[in-house]
């Protein structure tokens, strides 16, 4: 690594990850959830749960044990230095970015959090507050963040594969999601979806 050394690394990312749990504790009132839904929806929770809890601590611990190599065998074949300095920069601000996105979402949501996909209750208000203003699903976009981050920060094709598949499994969740929404809201939702992107402000 250029930027930062991997010790330093790992303990900023055990640091994100600890905060993240404790404000999802104090937020929502869980620290983890059973998915439930059809098995798509499972599957992409699933999945999301084993990144931040397993994928993140064990890249964290293999940067602290000075094991990255088990990992990341090589850097990007060819590369100038100043070329991975700029790709780190970028992925610990995507890292970072990520984790506070998420955070952000979670005491937005507060009581009013469910896993992805799952329909609204009958006591859950529609949230258009913080960064629910710019976006409908700042925490795809935080948990797609992490995790191209982590792709840019660690050389390893492992991380590249996890973004790959993190893409294919949210952009039909979101679909799901806004279906269950737009029935639930009706034109409360239509009117906040013109208003908003549902992933990248002003973007997509």
């Amino acid at each position: 690594m250029v930027l930062l050394d991997q010790r330093i690394l790992g303990i900023v990312m055990l640091c994100l990850l600890g905060l993240l749990v404790a404000v999802k504790q104090v937020a929502t009132g869980s620290i983890l959830e059973k998915p439930q839904g059809n098995w798509p929806v499972q599957v992409v929770n699933i999945f999301n749960l084993f990144f931040l809890l397993v994928v993140n601590p064990l890249a964290a611990i293999l940067l602290i044990s000075g094991q990255l190599a088990l990992i990341a065998p090589a850097h990007l074949p060819g590369s100038e230095s100043w070329v991975l300095l700029v790709v780190e920069i970028v992925g610990l601000a995507l890292l970072v970015v990520g984790y506070l996105l998420m955070a952000g979402a979670l005491i937005t949501l507060g009581r009013n959090y469910q896993l992805g996909g799952s329909t609204p209750r009958t006591d859950d208000r529609l949230v258009l507050r913080g960064p629910y203003r710019l976006i409908r699903h700042p925490m795809y976009t935080a948990a797609l963040s992490i995790a191209l981050g982590l792709a840019c920060l660690i050389p390893s094709w492992i991380f590249w594969g996890v973004f790959g598949i993190y893409l294919v499994l949210i952009i039909p969740l979101i679909t799901i999601e806004e279906a269950g929404l737009q029935q639930t809201y009706g034109a409360q939702y239509g009117a906040y979806q013109q208003k908003t992107k549902r992933l990248v402000p002003f973007v997509y």
